[in-house]
C-alpha cells in the first residue's frame, strides 16, 4: 500500500494493478481530476468499454496539492461559465451516486478588490447572474463581516457568491474514480504510456493504440489529460501542446481560533493572494505577478506528488503583500510552506479537443490552475465530444489546433509561463495584453507600419497595427475602460475610410492553395455557397458540422479550374487547415486534392473607401471601372508594376480591394499606394477601426460574434446557403429545417447606442422590457452612425422577428448603467449594401 500527503492528511493509495485488457475503445491517459472525470462522464454517455492508465497513483501529478477552490464566479465566457456551474452543482449528485465525500462545503466566496478592478468584475457579474449565477455586490464593512480576519484597508468593495466555495481534490478524484469504476470503467495505476500508436491514412494518421509500459492496449479513441506531461507525450506523435509547468505557492498557517471550514473563500487579487480555512489554520495562496517556470526540459517520468523547494528569496515580497491583508495569519505561524507545479498555457486558455493531425486523438490539459474547479464540465464535454463528435460548448479559441510548432520552444515557454501565470490575479481592462515572445512574425510591411507610427498587438504570433499615431510618431497607450487619448487616430481611421480612402495590412490572415481534380467539388461539400462557379471570382460562404454548427467563416477565390484559394482569420487558422484536411480524407472519392498554406509567401494589402478606386486606377492599366470590375471579381493584374491577385470585396461596406502579393513585392506595392493615394486622402488604418468599421456593417467575426454552437439562420447568413446546389452541403437540411421552422429563438442582431459614452465592449447584458434576453458578443464606436454599436445575440421563445424587436423597449447594462438601444435586422450603416455594389 502506498501513502502519500495532502494538506498534511494522510492518504492510502490502492496498490496497482497492471493486467491489462488488449483492447478499450477509448483509453485515458491520466488519472488526475480531468481524467477520472472523463471517464466517469463517458460512462455516463454508455460508453463503459473505457480504460484509464495512470503511470503511478490517482491524483499523483498535480490534482494532490491543488488548492480545492470551486469559484465559479469571475468572467465574461459562456462556455467558462457553464463549465464550472456544471462542475459545482455535479458534487452533490456525485456524492449521492457514489456514496464518497467530495469535500465539497458550500462556504461562498468573497471577491476582494481595488479600484482598479472593480468595473471588470461587476462587468462579470452583470453577465454572470443572466445564467443564473447568483452573485451580490457587498461593502468593505460587509466583506469584514463574512471574512473577519481581513483588514480592508484599499479596498473599495467586492462581490459575495453564496454558493461558490472549496472542495477535497484528492477526495473528488476518487469519487469520479468510483463513479466510473461502478459504471464498468476499468482504471489502472502504475502503467506508463510511452506513446500513443497510430496508422497512416490517406491524408491523416489515425490513433488506433497506446504502448505502454505492460505493453499495447488496441483502441478507437485516445484522450491525452496527462497533465503537466502533456506536452511531452503530445510531441512523441507530433501534437503540439505547449503547456509549461511553474512553480505555485501557498502556506498553510498554525490554528487561527475562530477561523472555521464554514468561513467564506477570500480572494484578493489586488494582494496577489487566497484565503481559507484548512486543518483549524488558514490556507494563504499566492499568485504572484513575476512567475517562475518550472523544469523546461521535461517533467521527469518518476516526478510523483512532487513539491518544490520554497525559493522565500524570490517570493518574499510577494508572501508580505499576500500576508498583509490578512495580518492574524501573521501571528500564529507558519505550519506549512508549499510549492507545486502547475502547468500553464501561453495564452491562458485551455488545450482541447481532437488533434488536427491524428484522427481519435483527444487532448484536455493546460487547465491554468482551474483544473479542478472545471473538472466535471470539462469531462462532460469531452464525453460527449468523444461519443457524438460534438462538444456541445463554444470552444472556438479553446482548441489544441490553435498552437504552433514555436511555442514549444523552451525560451518562449520560460517567459511566455512567467507572464501568464502572472496576470492571473492582475487587472484586466481592455488593450491589456501579453509582452514576451512578441513578434514571432511580422508582416513583409512591417517596417512601414512602424514608420506610420503603428500601435502593435499580438494576433495569433504577428505584430498587427491596431491604430497609428502618424509619420515619424510613436505610438503608446495604456490599458483602460474609458475614452484613451488615441482614440482620435481610431477615428480618423474609420472616417478615412467611410469618406474617403484607407489602407489595411491584412497579412496575418490565414492563406491557403487547394488545387487538384477533386477540389471544387470538395469545397462545393464543405461551402454553404456555390463556390465552384465562373473562374476569377470570390465567395463568402461557410462551413457547417453535420449539426448545422458553424465550423468556419471565409472566402473562396475561384483562381482558375482545379485552382481555389482560402482565407479565413487568423485565429481559425488551425481549424480551418484541421477541418480542410478530415474533408479531404472523407471525401476523397471526390478526387484528388493537394492543400498549400501561402501564409507567409504572400501579404494582403486592403484598400478601401469610395476613393480606393481612383488610387488603384492611378497604379494599374487594368480597366477598374464598376462596369468592367463588378463586385466578386478577382483578377491577376499588374499594379505599379507589380503581379498582384486584385479582389473587389470588403470588410468595411464601401467599395474596396483586396491585394494579394508576393512578400518580396509587398513594401514596394504599399509605398505606392500611400504615394498614389496622397491625392485622396489616403490613411493608413489599424484593426480598431477595421473592427469598428465592420461592426456598423454588421459583418460577423468567427470566433468572437458566432462559434461552433451558432446555426447559419440563427447568426443571420442564411443569405450564403445555396439550398439548390447539386449534391447539397453538410448540414444543409439543419439549415430547411430551420428555415421552415420560421423566426430562430436565437438570432444575431446588430444593436446600436445613442452616444458613446458609456462604451461596449462584449459581454454586456441585453434587456427588453427589463429582463434579460441576451448578451453583447462584440461592441465599438459607431463613429459614422453616431453612439455605440456592436452585435448581440438574443433570445426569444417565440422566435426573435422583426415585429418582436420592434414592438419591445431594449436596454444594454453596462457596469450597471441602464444605457438605451435600437436592435435591429439590419445594419446600421447602409444596410442596402449600395455603397458596397452599386459604386
Amino acid at each position: 500500500m502506498g501513502q502519500w500527503t495532502a494538506y498534511g492528511v494522510c492518504v492510502t493509495a490502492p496498490a496497482p494493478s497492471t493486467t491489462l485488457p488488449s483492447r478499450a475503445r477509448v483509453v485515458i491517459i491520466g488519472g488526475g481530476a480531468i481524467g477520472t472525470s472523463i471517464a466517469y462522464h463517458l460512462a455516463h454517455e454508455g460508453i463503459t468499454d473505457v480504460v484509464l492508465l495512470e503511470r503511478d497513483r490517482l491524483t499523483s501529478g498535480t490534482t494532490w496539492h491543488a488548492a480545492g477552490l470551486m469559484t465559479a464566479f469571475g468572467n465574461t465566457s459562456s462556455t467558462s461559465t457553464e463549465i464550472r456551474m456544471y462542475t459545482r452543482d455535479l458534487f452533490s449528485r456525485l456524492e449521492a451516486e457514489t456514496g464518497m465525500s467530495t469535500g465539497f462545503r458550500r462556504c461562498g466566496l468573497v471577491e476582494a478588490l481595488d479600484e482598479s478592478r472593480m468595473e471588470e468584475y461587476r462587468r462579470a457579474a452583470i453577465f454572470q447572474r443572466r445564467m443564473g449565477l447568483e452573485s451580490h455586490e457587498v461593502s468593505p464593512k460587509e466583506m469584514a463581516d463574512l471574512f473577519p480576519f481581513a483588514q480592508m484597508d484599499g479596498l473599495v468593495g467586492g462581490f459575495w457568491v453564496p454558493d461558490d466555495g472549496r472542495v477535497n481534490p484528492v477526495d473528488l478524484t476518487m469519487a469520479y474514480a468510483k463513479g466510473a469504476r461502478n459504471l464498468g470503467v476499468r482504471i489502472l495505476e502504475g502503467v506508463t504510456v510511452e506513446r500513443v500508436i497510430t496508422t497512416q491514412g490517406s491524408v491523416l494518421e489515425r490513433a488506433t493504440g497506446v504502448r505502454t509500459s505492460a505493453g499495447d492496449i488496441e483502441c478507437e479513441f485516445v484522450v491525452n489529460c496527462a497533465g503537466m506531461w502533456a506536452r511531452q507525450l503530445g510531441e512523441r506523435n507530433g501534437v503540439v501542446i505547449p503547456n509549461q509547468a511553474a512553480e505555485h505557492y501557498y502556506l498553510i498557517t498554525d490554528t487561527i481560533d475562530g477561523l472555521t471550514p464554514d468561513h467564506p473563500v477570500f480572494e484578493d487579487p489586488g494582494s496577489f493572494g487566497y484565503y481559507r480555512e484548512e486543518g483549524g489554520g488558514m490556507m494563504v495562496g499566492i499568485f504572484e505577478p513575476e512567475a517562475a517556470a518550472w523544469q523546461l526540459h521535461g517533467i521527469p517520468d518518476d516526478a510523483s506528488f512532487t513539491s518544490i523547494p520554497f525559493d522565500m528569496e524570490r517570493m518574499a515580497p510577494f508572501v508580505e503583500t499576500t500576508l498583509e491583508r490578512v495580518p492574524v495569519a501573521t501571528t500564529v505561524g507558519i505550519r506549512t510552506f508549499f510549492c507545486g507545479p502547475e502547468s500553464f498555457t501561453p495564452d491562458h486558455l485551455p488545450a482541447v479537443g481532437e488533434a488536427p493531425g491524428i484522427r481519435g486523438y483527444f487532448v484536455c490539459a493546460g487547465l491554468n490552475s482551474v483544473g479542478i474547479l472545471t473538472s466535471g464540465g470539462w469531462g462532460r464535454v469531452m464525453a460527449h465530444w468523444i461519443a457524438t463528435g460534438d462538444p456541445g460548448v463554444d470552444v472556438t479559441g479553446w482548441t489544441v489546433d490553435r498552437f504552433r510548432d514555436w511555442q514549444l520552444d523552451p525560451r518562449h515557454r520560460e517567459a511566455r509561463t512567467a507572464e501568464t501565470l502572472g496576470k492571473t490575479y492582475a487587472a484586466h481592462p481592455p488593450g491589456e495584453q501579453l509582452f514576451t515572445c512578441r513578434g514571432v512574425y511580422v508582416s513583409p510591411v512591417y517596417d512601414r507600419l512602424v514608420a506610420q507610427g503603428g500601435f502593435f498587438k499580438d494576433v495569433s504570433g504577428w505584430e498587427g497595427a491596431e491604430w497609428f499615431a502618424g509619420a515619424g510618431e510613436t505610438a503608446s497607450a495604456e490599458p483602460g475602460w474609458g475614452p484613451q487619448p488615441w482614440f482620435e487616430h481610431w477615428g480618423a481611421e474609420h472616417r478615412a475610410v467611410r469618406e474617403a480612402v484607407g489602407l489595411f495590412d491584412l497579412s496575418f490572415m490565414t492563406k491557403l492553395r487547394l488545387t487538384g481534380p477533386g477540389a471544387g467539388a470538395l469545397l462545393e461539400r464543405l461551402s454553404t455557397a456555390r463556390v465552384d462557379g465562373s473562374s476569377g471570382r470570390i465567395t463568402y460562404t461557410q462551413w457547417l458540422n453535420e449539426w448545422g454548427g458553424i465550423e468556419a467563416d471565409l472566402t473562396i477565390t475561384k483562381v482558375a479550374e482545379d485552382d481555389f484559394l482560402v482565407i479565413s482569420s487568423d485565429n481559425t487558422r488551425g481549424e480551418v487547415i484541421a477541418w480542410l484536411q478530415r474533408a479531404r480524407e472523407d471525401f476523397a472519392a471526390l478526387g484528388g486534392t493537394e492543400l498549400i498554406e501561402v501564409t507567409q509567401e504572400q501579404a494582403l494589402l486592403s484598400l478601401q473607401g469610395p476613393r480606393s478606386r481612383d488610387v488603384l486606377a492611378v497604379l494599374t492599366g487594368a480597366d477598374v471601372s464598376g462596369e468592367a470590375w463588378a463586385f466578386r471579381d478577382s483578377r491577376d493584374v499588374s499594379v505599379a508594376g507589380i503581379a498582384t491577385r486584385v479582389t473587389r470585396i470588403t470588410y468595411v461596406g464601401e467599395l474596396g480591394y483586396e491585394l494579394l502579393v508576393a512578400r518580396a513585392e509587398a513594401s514596394a506595392l504599399y509605398d505606392a499606394l500611400l504615394e498614389a493615394g496622397e491625392a485622396h486622402g489616403i490613411r493608413p488604418a489599424g484593426l480598431k477601426a477595421l473592427a469598428s468599421l465592420r461592426q456598423e456593417k454588421g459583418y460577423r467575426d468567427y470566433a468572437h460574434d458566432i462559434d461552433n454552437t451558432d446555426s447559419l439562420v440563427g447568426a443571420g447568413l442564411a443569405f450564403t446557403a445555396d439550398l439548390d446546389k447539386p449534391g447539397g452541403f453538410l448540414g444543409i437540411d439543419v439549415v430547411r429545417a430551420e428555415l421552415a421552422a420560421g423566426a430562430p429563438t436565437a438570432r444575431l442582431v446588430s444593436v446600436t447606442t445613442p452616444t458613446r459614452d458609456p462604451l461596449l465592449f462584449h459581454g454586456e447584458v441585453v434587456l427588453r422590457d427589463g429582463v434579460a434576453v441576451g448578451d453583447l458578443r462584440a461592441g465599438s464606436i459607431g463613429w459614422t452612425v453616431g453612439g455605440g454599436v456592436g452585435l448581440a445575440f438574443v433570445h426569444a421563445d417565440g422566435g426573435v422577428s422583426r415585429e418582436w424587436l420592434e414592438s419591445g423597449t431594449f436596454e444594454l447594462d453596462v457596469n450597471g448603467t441602464p444605457v438605451p438601444a435600437r436592435l435591429s435586422l439590419s445594419a446600421p450603416y447602409d444596410p442596402a449594401q449600395r455603397r458596397v455594389r452599386e459604386a
